[in-house]
């Protein structure tokens, strides 16, 4: 079940798309829903606006995708149809949400691709961790953002955001971290490195709206969306 995310020779190739990274800490959702909010009605590469959504992916959109390729495979002549359709239904549940950095299946890793290929293809979508950016790099007409911050400002963070001593705090900073990078080694076969990433903010200094505001700029200046607008 998974969908090639480029063909260099047709020219076939999704976008525009985001993708953002994170350490533990930094609050990529927050960026990526006020991102969408000010991409949406905006159209790509035109003279002319035009009324079109750029998407946060989040898990009801993450599912939809699933729900597709379910909807696929029923209509289609597959002889392991019932199986197939289990299997999609235990890759939603396991990749909607956080449980996705504890899957080591390689059938299960395949499919994600697949998905976040999916997702790319339809344009104007913002896509949140699941190791997306990795997954995408090589795919033109996008932006891969990661989002750092120094360790003991995300103790301080993650102590205050979820009620955690000190020692809690640093301990879930380290899983989450390891976890992901795990998870990104797994899906690529290596670790994740600075050159994946077209930009890395550091979190701790910049305000939400500066980061917004920076990304917009890129946006325009690479092209890929249309280079003047007003916000």
């Amino acid at each position: 079940m998974e969908s090639k995310c480029i063909n260099l020779e047709t020219g076939d190739y999704p976008g525009p798309f985001l993708t953002i990274s994170r350490q533990a800490g930094c609050s990529a959702k927050r960026i990526a829903i006020k991102l969408s909010k000010i991409l949406t009605g905006y159209s790509y590469m035109s003279e002319t606006k035009t009324d079109v959504e750029w998407k946060y992916v989040d898990k009801a959109m993450f599912l939809g995708v699933v729900n597709e390729m379910i909807d696929e495979v029923r209509s289609g002549e597959f002889e392991d149809a019932k199986e197939s359709i289990l299997f999609l239904k235990e890759v939603g549940r396991a990749f909607s949400d956080e449980t996705i950095y504890d899957i080591s299946d390689d059938k299960m890793i395949l499919t994600l691709k697949g998905i976040i290929c999916r997702l790319a293809h339809q344009g104007r979508t913002i896509i949140v961790g699941r190791s997306s950016g990795a997954i995408l790099k090589d795919v033109p007409n996008k932006l891969n953002i990661r989002l750092e911050a120094p360790g003991d400002w995300r103790i301080h963070r993650i102590m205050q955001i979820k009620d955690m001593t000190r020692s809690e705090a640093a301990d879930y900073i380290i899983e989450a971290d390891n976890k992901r990078d795990a998870f990104i080694e797994k899906i690529i076969g290596r670790k994740a490195e600075n050159n994946d990433f077209d930009v890395i903010f550091n979190y701790a200094s910049l305000e939400d709206d500066q980061i917004v505001d920076a990304v917009i700029n890129i946006l325009r200046n690479k092209k890929i969306i249309a280079p003047h607008f007003e916000l």
